[in-house]
């Protein structure tokens, strides 16, 4: 089975700013290491040397970041920069980019987690599912909905409004948070449509009832979202 990976990294960083203010949110220094050096490490590590990075905010920096440093790895740009399509468009803009894969591992830039890649891929495959979600029990406000017989879609939630989408009708269920980590099968991708701009996860609790969508939760491995500005203050260089 061959995988490669795609990195969403063409995010405008608002909640970030001022520090993305000259520069992209991948460049934005964690504990003195690029946000984007982080996650590329880390799948590199896994097995993983096709990758694909989405760019629109600065895209030069990171086109030149890449190719300034040795990745041991054959990494290409996917460029939204006329055109921000957000996650599951700008997914389906890339796709000539990986339709020679069998599945591919969306990783968020901004996520910075000692998951186990290698374990999250063998669930996927080993419960032939077409999109594996990491998932976590955390505190947030919005949460997908998983059926507790086999942890498969069933829907989502925003416990903050009360807002709610039933994908199928489920005996339990448990609500858990999204990690910014998934796996998709290519199959799936071309079943998205062609539009400017979509999000991915209303797309995913959309297609629940027509795809093998599972959770795979990781409560034992550490996760943050450093995508926020306060999660920087003790460590900004």
């Amino acid at each position: 089975m061959k995988i490669k990976a795609f990195v969403f990294a063409a995010g405008l960083g608002t909640r970030l700013r001022p520090l993305t203010n000259d520069r992209p949110k991948a460049l934005v220094n964690y504990d003195g290491i690029p946000l984007l050096k982080r996650v590329l490490d880390k799948v590199i590590a896994s097995d993983i040397h096709d990758i694909v990075i989405n760019v629109h905010h600065f895209p030069d920096q990171i086109i030149e970041y890449v190719r300034q440093n040795d990745f041991d790895a054959n990494i290409r740009f996917s460029d939204e920069r006329a055109y921000l399509r957000d996650t599951a468009g700008g997914l389906k803009f890339a796709e000539p980019f990986l339709d020679d894969a069998d599945t591919i591992l969306l990783y968020n830039v901004d996520i910075l987690s000692d998951i186990s890649l290698v374990d999250f891929i063998s669930f996927h495959q080993k419960h032939g599912a077409d999109v594996t979600l990491a998932v976590r029990d955390r505190k947030t406000s919005r949460y997908l909905m998983f059926d507790t017989a086999d942890m498969s879609l069933c829907g989502w939630k925003n416990k903050t409004t009360g807002e709610q989408i039933v994908s199928k009708k489920t005996a339990d269920s448990v609500d858990l948070a999204f990690s910014g980590i998934h796996l998709v099968n290519r199959d799936f991708i071309r079943q998205i449509p062609t539009v400017e701009k979509l999000s991915i996860t209303p797309l995913y609790v959309q297609l629940a009832n027509n795809f093998r969508i599972l959770g795979y939760q990781h409560d034992q491995s550490e996760w943050m979202d450093v995508g926020k500005l306060e999660e920087f203050r003790n460590v900004l260089s």
